[in-house]
């Protein structure tokens, strides 16, 4: 239960806080027909918004727009109605009143910025670092082929008594290397000896517990 209440408690928390930026991206206007006239005349807002006409005055009035990217038509409104829409696409709107021809307004909708693509330059800084890597390389590698080629020209043609020696040589290098393999006997004797002394350590502790179990009434 209280992991159930703490989940719900983290997703309360992340919707305030997510709310006042969906505020921000929809924002709501009003336009307020009072005196025969569109109060303000002249509207900006960006893609998104949604603008509200009240009428105030005894007459009827509505809104119809006379150029702009989209056609918008809204019912009469009565005094005290309104009328409400949401405007998606830029553009520039003008708009009248039928019924009152002199009630002219604009509304003028900006476009929402594109987001610049960051992270595209950050990733191509290190594909640089990479290539660049590789072809330090085969330098190394150049350089030292041709150290390895050096003692290739000295030509030694001799008695099959050169070979003799080489033959002789071969045992002499396997004994170095069980010489150099012998210093790690030290250690698995020193491990034996651990486990000597814990295997001795048990069959005491063992013993103890056996004879005063039996002196015990």
């Amino acid at each position: 239960m209280r992991a159930l209440l703490r989940a719900a408690a983290a997703l309360a928390l992340l919707t305030l806080w997510l709310l006042p930026s969906g505020q921000a991206s929809a924002a709501s206007y009003s336009v307020a027909m009072k005196g025969y006239a569109f109060s303000p005349a002249s509207l900006s807002v960006p893609a998104g918004s949604t603008v509200t006409w009240t009428n105030y005055d005894t007459a009827p009035h509505d809104v119809k727009t006379t150029s702009g990217p989209l056609a918008i038509h809204s019912p009469m409104l009565s005094k005290g109605q309104s009328w409400s829409f949401t405007f998606t696409t830029a553009g520039s709107y003008g708009y009248v009143c039928t019924v009152h021809p002199d009630m002219t307004a604009g509304i003028t909708v900006r476009a929402a910025p594109a987001p610049a693509p960051a992270p595209a330059r950050t990733s191509a800084a290190p594909r640089e670092h990479v290539h660049t890597a590789p072809a330090r390389t085969p330098s190394r590698t150049a350089r030292s082929a041709p150290a390895m080629t050096m003692p290739s020209p000295s030509p030694t043609p001799t008695a099959p008594a050169a070979a003799v020696p080489q033959t002789a040589a071969q045992p002499a290098a396997t004994q170095a290397t069980t010489a150099t393999a012998r210093p790690l006997d030290p250690l698995l004797v020193l491990a034996g000896l651990v486990a000597g002394v814990a295997v001795l350590c048990l069959l005491l502790v063992g013993s103890r517990t056996s004879r005063a179990r039996q002196e015990a009434p």
